[in-house]
């Protein structure tokens, strides 16, 4: 095991470069993960970007992003073992989310809203000033705190399939579990990006009758992936009105359940309003950064008895369920990963996933150091 660890920091908005750190001793507590991959999110740009800054979050530079960490238990303490149920060798997925476990919130289940102190909330949101220093999936290694939360994963699963438990996690709390999706029901995805997709497998899994997934005149290949996911109908917004098609479908009858996956896009969130049928459940999971959604009339949500959600993340159930749908081999997922990058091209990898790279056009990509 090398002594000097290589990782890719955001030192500023949209800039990131290499820095090389130590090695972290590790204690009883505590464990040290060998990345084998680390997935890139839409919130990654937003991050490399500034957007989450100008939305009210701020990032403290300088930081170790990445938040989506797929990798092999290099080293271990003994008390970290029993808790976690692993060893040296384990391939496990890491949950980004560190939360104190004894606040009103954790002690209820609702650790992803975790208010209580702790020295770092996530990672990939935590400053390289903070020891030490290995907070972020973005690396060749990464420090594993105490309050890790870890899911094994087969070892026998590429690692640019296997990493896919995060956004596959979003799609089953996302589509499923919050809005409480049954056979039968009607779902529409507004957004076909790698969560979109993610929550039309979770819809099919949960049963649903009818799944619909809106796009742009350039998504024309994820529309495409989405129907051999199971999608039944893909709607191309730039030529049709979402809502009048939605109708169409349903001969009137509208959606049981309506996800906006959708980023900085705020039409979604009123098209959302409008497709859910009486009584129906939106979700809203898309990021809008900074901008309002104009024209909102919250009369259409209490006229019509909606029940309106946010998702901020995964919990353990939707990412247990996600692992052992990409174990089970039913979806073609090879299929939804477009690219994979060495850490020397972390920040090329996040234009390609923003189309700011022409001529390239991703769903998933993977860093792999």
């Amino acid at each position: 095991m090398a002594s000097k660890v290589l990782a890719a920091v955001q030192v500023a908005d949209r800039k990131i470069e290499l820095q090389e750190f130590a090695l972290p001793r590790i204690g009883p507590h505590e464990g040290l993960l060998r990345l084998e991959a680390c997935g890139i999110c839409g919130s990654d740009y937003e991050q490399y970007s500034g957007a989450l800054s100008g939305g009210g979050f701020r990032i403290p530079y300088p930081v170790i992003p990445g938040h989506e960490p797929l990798g092999v238990i290099e080293e271990i303490g003994s008390e970290a073992a029993k808790k976690w149920g692993v060893k040296v060798g384990d391939r496990v997925a890491v949950e980004p989310i560190l939360h104190c476990g004894v606040c009103a919130n954790c002690l209820t289940g609702r650790y992803l809203l975790c208010r209580g102190e702790r020295r770092a909330w996530a990672y990939g949101y935590t400053s390289t000033a903070t020891p030490p220093a290995l907070w972020g999936g973005y690396a060749q290694y990464m420090y594993l705190e105490p309050n890790t939360v870890l899911h094994k994963v087969s070892p026998t699963i590429p690692a640019e399939l296997a990493v896919m438990f995060n956004p596959l996690g979003a799609g089953v709390r996302w589509a499923c579990t919050i809005p409480g999706t049954k056979m039968g029901d009607t779902v529409v995805i507004l957004g076909p990006g790698q969560r979109g997709l993610a929550c039309v497998i979770a819809a099919r899994e949960a049963g649903a009758e009818r799944i619909i997934v809106t796009g742009l005149r350039a998504d024309a290949h994820k529309l495409a992936l989405a129907k051999e996911f199971g999608a039944h109908y893909t709607i191309n917004v730039e030529e049709e009105n979402t809502v009048e098609r939605v109708k169409e479908i349903t001969t009137g009858q509208m959606a049981d359940v309506v996800v906006d996956v959708s980023a900085y896009a705020t039409q979604p969130v009123l098209d959302a309003i409008e497709i859910a049928k009486p009584g129906g459940t939106v979700v809203l999971a898309g990021v809008k950064g900074p901008h309002p959604v104009p024209n909102f009339f919250s009369d259409r949500i209490i006229l019509r008895e909606l029940t309106v959600k946010g998702a901020l993340g995964v919990d353990y159930p939707a990412y247990e369920r996600a692992i052992r749908i990409i174990e089970s081999g039913k979806y073609p997922l090879a299929k939804m990963h477009t690219h994979t990058f060495p850490l020397e091209q972390v920040e090329h990898a996040i234009k390609v996933l923003a189309r700011e790279v022409p001529g390239e056009e991703a769903i998933h990509i993977a860093i792999k150091p």
